[in-house]
């Protein structure tokens, strides 16, 4: 017995002696904040108040909270980011507008960005993203404004996407994109002469 005491005292001191460890646990949306913060690299410093040592990430700066201290903005458009988008961004569930345009992010969109019920604004134009549209973006029922034009998207446009009745603004144009755009729900006003959509898909998508 005394040696499990000995241990759940070592652990609570290493928690204690970890301030990094305390401000990550307590905070699950300073946590997926900082995992973006990671996976970014950042030569302006625009992140450099990002520290995983204050507990609130409403103290950070291109981070705004609500009253009740939960993250609802995201604003690092034209900020010289390179690197890859993290699914730890899916636990941000007041999150209203995520605003990366114009930075060098690659990668593909994390399904997780399905999560994010609150979303109303997902700017991640002019980029360098790849890999195809997540069908699990459909599942964002307050989104109004989608652009990912400019980028290096593949694949179809997911028919999801037509089941969002809040969608006012879609743009997906300059990428890679194939098969024929939806002309229901949110699409019934997008300029199709903007796409050319009409080639088939030369790989299966799997969902």
């Amino acid at each position: 017995m005394a040696g499990a005491a000995a241990v759940v005292l070592m652990v609570a001191a290493a928690a204690v002696l970890s301030p990094v460890y305390v401000a990550l646990a307590s905070n699950s949306e300073g946590d997926a904040l900082y995992a973006l913060r990671r996976a970014l690299a950042d030569p302006r410093g625009v992140l450099q108040s990002w520290d995983p040592m204050l507990v609130n990430p409403c103290t950070w700066f291109h981070v705004t909270c609500n009253r009740d201290n939960r993250v609802t903005r995201v604003d690092l458009g034209n900020s010289n980011l390179s690197g890859s988008l993290v699914p730890e961004l899916g636990h941000l569930e007041h999150l209203q507008y995520l605003e990366l345009y114009k930075n060098n992010i690659q990668d593909t969109i994390p399904a997780e960005f399905g999560n994010l019920k609150s979303l109303i604004s997902l700017d991640l134009y002019n980029n360098n993203i790849t890999g195809t549209i997540p069908k699990e973006l459909g599942k964002l029922k307050s989104l109004v404004f989608l652009r990912l034009n400019d980028n290096r998207l593949i694949g179809p446009v997911p028919r999801e996407l037509t089941k969002i009745s809040n969608l006012k603004v879609i743009d997906v144009s300059n990428n890679d994109l194939c098969g024929t755009i939806p002309t229901s729900g949110p699409f019934e006003h997008v300029p199709l002469s903007k796409y050319d959509l009409q080639t088939p898909c030369k790989f299966t998508i799997k969902y």
